[in-house]
This record gives C-alpha cells, structure tokens and sequence, in this order.
C-alpha cells in the first residue's frame, strides 16, 4: 500500500462533499499538472490518501481509499483520474501552520513542505503516521 496527499479548494469539493459520496466515492478530476498524473498513475486500489483543503484553511481533514485506478479523466481524456471513497475524519484538522510549527525533523522531506503546490503528492508511511498522531487521530466515517 502507498501513501498520498490530494489537495482541493473546499469551495470547489470539500471535505463534506467527499463524505457525502459514500462508498462508490468521487472521480477525482482536474489534475493538469505532469508530476501529479505520474503520481495518479501510480496509485493503486487500496491505497489511501489524505484529504487536504487548500486556500484559506490549508489543513489536513481526513483520509480518502482509492477505490479505482488511473483511467481518462472525464473533464479531458488526455489527463488521468482516479476515484475516492472517504475512510476517515481527523480527529482535529491539522493546518501547514501546525505542520510546519512542529519542526519535526520526521518531516523535513514531507513533499507538502517542499512543493506546497503541488496537487497529488506522495507521503511515506513514517510521515503518514507522524500527521495522523499531530490531528490526534482519525476516526471512521459514519456507515463506512
């Protein structure tokens, strides 16, 4: 299983539209940038990722299951897409502010520190678990 990081603007999807997708989850499209479809490309059913908000809240929200690979994205078949399905809700958000203030050498190459634009990032399983011990957690979401 691999680790990622998927970033969206909370106005455009957010966090309560994931979860109110269920369990056939969204498609999760709009991604127009090279390094993050190579990332797309790799993932796999399975694996999981967490869901950030970006704009004004710039937090860690919960955590998303891939639920089907890589295939033409609706929006423009030249680019890839993958679908989602809402696992867990942070116990907390956990804002970059957060994140950074930790200064946690565990996350020195957290590619959201380094790249903060990027769309679709990798995480290690380390860091993975470092974020989730700083939101205090993840629960289920109800009826998952």
């Amino acid at each position: 299983m691999a680790f990622w990081l998927l970033k969206t603007e909370p106005d455009e999807f957010s966090w309560t539209d994931q979860r109110q997708r269920g369990a056939s989850g969204e498609i999760w499209t709009g991604v127009r940038n090279h390094q993050a479809r190579q990332a797309l490309e790799a993932m796999q059913i399975g694996d999981r990722a967490m869901f950030y908000h970006t704009g004004k809240e710039r937090s860690l929200v919960g955590t998303v299951t891939i639920v089907e690979q890589a295939f033409p994205d609706p929006t423009d078949p030249a680019w890839r897409a993958v679908r989602v399905a809402a696992a867990t809700e942070f116990r907390q958000p956990l804002s970059l502010a957060a994140i950074r203030q930790a200064g946690l050498p565990s996350l020195d190459g957290l590619v959201l520190l380094k790249n903060p634009r990027l769309s679709v990032q990798s995480v290690t399983e380390a860091e993975w678990d470092v974020l989730l011990d700083l939101a205090g957690g993840e629960v289920p979401v109800a009826g998952e």
